[in-house]
C-alpha cells in the first residue's frame, strides 16, 4: 500500500514508515561520557563524523574519537588565556581546523570573549581573535576564514556592530598580507546587538536532502521583507498585515528632506516645545539615532531571492532586534564572492558618506526571545527556537523586555523562498526569565530535528510530520544536541549534569550487539584451543 502522505517521506509504504519511525530514532542510551567536571554547553561533529568536540563551564574543549565506543582523544584547557569557559565550537569544511568560542574572565555584566583556532593535525593553537559580544559565537565562512564580531557603544542604548572576516593563520602569514577585513557595519537601536552568526551556503538549495511542502501551507508574498509571528489564530494570520520594517529602514521619505535638515528640525521642535507628548531620554536617543542614520546607510540588496542561481552566494544569518535588548529578530545579509577573502583594504571597499552603515537585506520578526538556531544539512531550512512574548504586548522601555513563555516554539523557514512553516513544533520547555535566558542549541538531520530544553530532556521530532518522537532524559538542563552528519541514528546530548550521553537507534543497537562474539562461544573456542 502506498503511503498517501502529502510530504515526501523517507519510506514508500505505511509498514516501511512505521519501521522508520519505530526503529531508526536514536533513543537508546548506549554510553555516558563523564570526563567534563562542570556543565557541558555545546557539541559539534566534524563533517566526516569521525570526531566531535565538546565545550564546558570547566573551560576545556575536548575532542573525541567517534568509534564503536567513543573515547577522549585530546583536551585543551583555555584558562591560561584568561577564559572563563568555552561555549561553542565548529569544524571547518575539511575538518583540519576547529573554531572554539569562549568567554573572558570578568564581571557578571562583561560581554567580551574570544575565538581560538586549533589545528586538528597536532592540536596546536594557531590564532586567537577578539569577539564582542561573546554570544556572537563566530563561524567559518570557508576553509580558512572565520567571522567574528565587535561592538562599539554610541549612546546608552545605541551601538554599532562590526562583523570581521579573519584568516585562521594570523600568526603564520606574512606581514604584507591582510589577515583581517571588515565585512559589515550595522547600527543597533534600543540596546539590541548582533549575536549568533551562522553562514548558509545557497549553492545547495537546488538539490535539497528533503523538500518540505511549505509553499502550500503559507500563502504569503515572497517579496515581503518582514514576517510577524505574533498571531495565534488562523483567521488573523489570513488577514493582510502591516508588518514593521527594521528600525534602520522604517523612516519614510519626508518630501526630500535631508537627514541633516530632519535632525535640525527635530531639535528645533524640542527646543520650542512642539514635540508632544514629552519624550523620555531613551525615546529621544532612539529618534536621534534613526534620523542620523537615515541617509548614511547603504541600501539593501534589491532582491534577495534572485542570486544568479545561488551558485556562489552565501547568507550571513544572525539574531538581532529593534525594540529591546533580547534577540527577537533574525537578520540576513548576502555575502558576495568578492567579500569572501581578506584580500583588499582592511576596512573593506571605499565607502561614501551616505554608506557609513550597512542595512540588512532581510529581517524576520519572531515576536519572542530567540534562544536557538540551526540549519538543515542542505542549508535550505532554518530552524529557530523561541519563547513567545504575550500577544499584543507593547515595549515602552528597551531595558524591560516582555515576559516570555515557558513553552518553546520551534519555527522553520525556507531560505530559498523566505517563507515560514505555518505550524511550529512544540513539546520542550524552559523556565528562566528574560534576563537569565540562555542559548539552547538544536540540530537537524535529514529526517529528524532535535533540541535541548530546561526540563531535563532532549527532544526529537520527525521533519516529515512535525511530531515529537522521543524524549531523552538527563538529570539537569540539556544545553546542546548533535546528530552525526553521516549517521542520523547516532545522537549526542550535553547537559548541566556534566555528562554527554550517546544515543543510538534500536536498529543500530541490534547491529552492534550482533557483531559482538558471545561469551559462550569464546569459552568454547578457548577450551578447543587448550585441547
Amino acid at each position: 500500500v502506498s503511503c498517501p502522505c502529502s510530504r515526501v517521506t523517507a519510506a514508500i509504504s505505511w509498514y516501511d514508515e512505521f519501521q522508520r519511525l519505530y526503529d531508526t530514532i536514536p533513543c537508546v542510551e548506549v554510553q555516558a561520557l563523564k570526563e567534563h567536571n562542570d556543565q557541558v554547553l555545546h557539541l559539534s561533529f566534524s563533517h566526516s563524523g569521525c570526531l566531535f568536540a565538546s565545550c564546558s563551564k570547566d573551560c576545556t574543549v575536548k575532542i573525541w574519537s567517534n568509534e564503536l565506543d567513543i573515547s577522549l582523544q585530546h583536551s585543551s584547557n583555555m584558562r591560561p588565556y584568561n577564559w572563563s569557559y568555552t561555549q561553542f565550537s565548529q569544524f571547518n569544511s575539511d575538518d583540519s581546523l576547529l573554531l572554539v568560542s569562549g568567554v573572558f574572565v570578568g564581571p557578571h555584566n562583561s560581554s567580551s570573549g574570544e575565538i581560538a583556532v586549533i589545528s586538528m593535525e597536532n592540536f596546536t593553537l594557531l590564532s586567537r581573535v577578539r569577539n564582542k559580544p561573546y554570544d556572537v559565537f563566530g563561524c567559518w565562512l570557508n576553509e580558512t576564514n572565520l567571522i567574528s564580531g565587535n561592538l562599539h557603544r554610541i549612546g546608552r542604548i545605541t551601538s554599532c556592530s562590526v562583523l570581521w572576516l579573519n584568516n585562521a593563520f594570523q600568526g603564520i602569514e606574512s606581514e604584507n598580507v591582510n589577515v583581517v577585513k571588515r565585512l559589515f557595519k550595522i547600527q543597533n537601536l534600543n540596546a539590541s546587538t548582533i549575536r549568533t552568526v551562522m553562514v548558509a551556503d545557497c549553492s545547495r538549495y537546488d538539490s535539497p536532502d528533503l523538500l518540505l511542502d511549505y509553499e502550500e501551507q503559507l500563502a504569503a508574498s515572497s517579496t515581503c521583507p518582514v514576517f510577524d509571528l505574533g498571531s495565534d489564530s488562523e483567521e488573523e494570520e489570513a488577514k493582510p498585515k502591516q508588518t514593521p520594517e527594521p528600525a534602520v529602514q522604517e523612516l519614510p521619505d519626508e518630501g526630500g528632506v535631508t537627514a541633516e535638515d530632519g535632525l535640525q528640525q527635530f531639535f528645533d521642535d524640542i527646543m520650542e516645545g512642539r514635540v508632544r507628548p514629552a519624550m523620555t531620554d531613551t525615546e529621544l536617543e532612539t529618534k536621534v539615532a534613526e534620523l542620523f542614520v537615515r541617509n548614511r546607510t547603504k541600501p539593501p540588496e534589491l532582491n534577495l531571492l534572485s542570486t544568479d542561481s545561488n551558485s556562489k552566494t552565501k547568507y550571513l544569518i544572525f539574531t538581532t532586534g529593534c525594540l529591546t535588548y533580547s534577540p527577537h529578530q533574525i537578520g540576513i545579509k548576502r555575502i558576495l564572492p568578492h567579500q569572501m577573502t581578506t584580500a583588499g583594504p582592511v576596512l573593506g571597499e571605499e565607502r561614501r558618506s551616505d554608506e557609513f552603515f550597512d542595512s540588512l537585506d532581510h529581517v524576520i520578526d519572531i515576536h519572542g526571545h530567540i534562544i536557538g538556531m540551526g540549519l538543515s544539512p542542505d542549508h535550505r531550512y532554518l530552524y529557530v527556537n523561541s519563547r513567545a512574548w504575550p500577544r499584543d504586548c507593547v515595549i515602552s522601555d528597551p531595558m524591560q523586555p516582555p515576559p516570555i513563555a515557558e513553552e518553546i516554539d520551534l519555527h522553520v523557514f525556507d531560505l530559498k523562498t523566505m517563507k515560514e512553516v505555518k505550524r511550529a513544533l512544540r513539546a520542550h520547555r524552559a523556565y528562566t526569565p528574560n534576563e537569565e535566558c540562555f542559548f539552547i542549541f538544536l540540530d537537524v538531520s535529514r529526517d529528524f530535528v532535535a533540541s535541548g530544553a530546561e526540563d531535563r530532556h532532549g527532544y526529537i521530532w520527525d521533519r516529515h510530520y512535525n511530531i515529537c518522537l522521543a524524549k531523552l532524559q538527563h538529570d539537569n538542563v540539556v544545553n546542546s544536541v548533535a546528530f552525526s552528519p553521516v549517521e542520523q541514528e547516532l545522537l549526542l546530548t550535553a547537559s548541566d549534569d556534566t555528562t554527554i550521553k550517546v544515543w543510538r537507534s534500536p536498529r543500530a543497537v541490534r547491529v552492534r550487539q550482533a557483531g559482538k562474539p558471545r561469551p559462550r562461544k569464546l569459552l568454547f573456542s578457548w577450551l578447543m584451543n587448550q585441547s
